[in-house]
């Protein structure tokens, strides 16, 4: 009888990166996604904000579909009539909720060349901010650990499970990594390290704010992000509007949230064109006002509940 597989905890950025599937042995084989950090993953567990759930099928034959961002990116999870217990707690659930999932991990590959990730749960449950909070320092902690075995597997001259469990790692951990490493070969394990500093500024925001966190090149969340944030815009005097202006080391996240829930007027979200020009005023050019709601969606402080359109969590 096959052990149960460990609920993994991995953020959406080192999830969504892999590509690598392998299939165990013995008579009812187990198929796992590998990270790029080695996590072996058959059986997860999320927590994050759903922002979005669809739904796509009938009375007879319900199923839906869900969008649940973390501070990193967004996972996608689908329960259709063989999970009846998940698709039921979808169903029930208003966005944006903080969420809980246990399930599969599943990739499908619609072309060559061409892999998508979601998750089939096993049980959705409806939590608060700090079992979100508490996820996440536990992930965190997780994430620094694939890092650290990853780094000292690409020391070695000959990488081995034998090796890595003789400097304390698990076996299953330690398998991993032995088979991503020779997969993906260059792991760029700083863009891993800074996933994990964004995640935990979320919940320590004092850990990695001010000048230490500006001094940290910027995780590039979108293909069109430059490399380099431009400089703040200079400080205007208060009262010249409703709200203070934005200056050097000004919470710029805070402005755009404040603007997103004023121009929210109906409830179904703001539109975009009225923030760029609603930030255009607070001097806040359209190059920095996307790194800022990138930032933002990352962080599962605002969604896109339809395109075109931006609302507070």
């Amino acid at each position: 009888m096959n052990a149960r597989e460990v609920a993994w905890r991995v953020f959406s950025e080192e999830y969504n990166s892999s590509t690598l599937e392998y299939t165990g042995e013995g008579e009812k084989p187990v198929s796992y996604i590998i990270t790029p950090l080695g996590a072996k993953v058959n059986r997860m567990l999320i927590i994050g904000v759903a922002t979005d759930i669809e739904s796509l099928g009938d009375k007879d034959k319900p199923r839906y579909r869900a969008r649940i961002a973390d501070p990193t990116g967004t996972f996608y999870v689908s329960a259709g009539e063989y999970q009846p217990s998940a698709a039921a707690s979808l169903s029930k659930m208003s966005p944006p909720a903080f969420a809980a999932v246990v399930g599969k991990s599943r990739a499908y590959s619609p072309e060559e060349g061409v892999k998508y990730l979601s998750i089939r749960p096993e049980r959705v449950v409806e939590v608060d901010a700090a079992a979100r909070d508490h996820w996440i320092l536990e992930t965190a902690k997780s994430t620094l650990l694939r890092i650290d075995a990853m780094k000292d597997a690409m020391q070695m001259s000959q990488p081995s499970v034998g090796e890595l469990m003789k400097l304390g790692y698990p076996e299953n951990l330690a398998d991993g990594v032995v088979r991503a490493l020779e997969y993906y070969k260059d792991i760029d394990l700083d863009r891993f390290r800074d996933s994990v500093k964004d995640a935990l500024s979320s919940v320590l925001p004092g850990k990695w704010s001010g000048e230490e966190r500006e001094e940290r090149p910027a995780r590039r969340v979108q293909a069109k992000e430059p490399e380099q944030a431009p400089a703040p815009p200079p400080k205007k005097k208060d009262g010249e509007g409703e709200m203070t202006e934005v200056g050097v080391g000004a919470d710029e996240e805070g402005v755009i949230l404040e603007l997103i829930e004023k121009l929210d007027a109906n409830g179904k979200g703001a539109p975009w064109d009225r923030i760029v020009e609603a930030a255009k005023a607070k001097k806040i050019d359209k190059v920095r006002l996307e790194e800022v709601v990138a930032s933002l969606l990352d962080k599962g402080e605002v969604y896109e509940p339809e395109l075109g359109m931006m609302k507070k969590i």
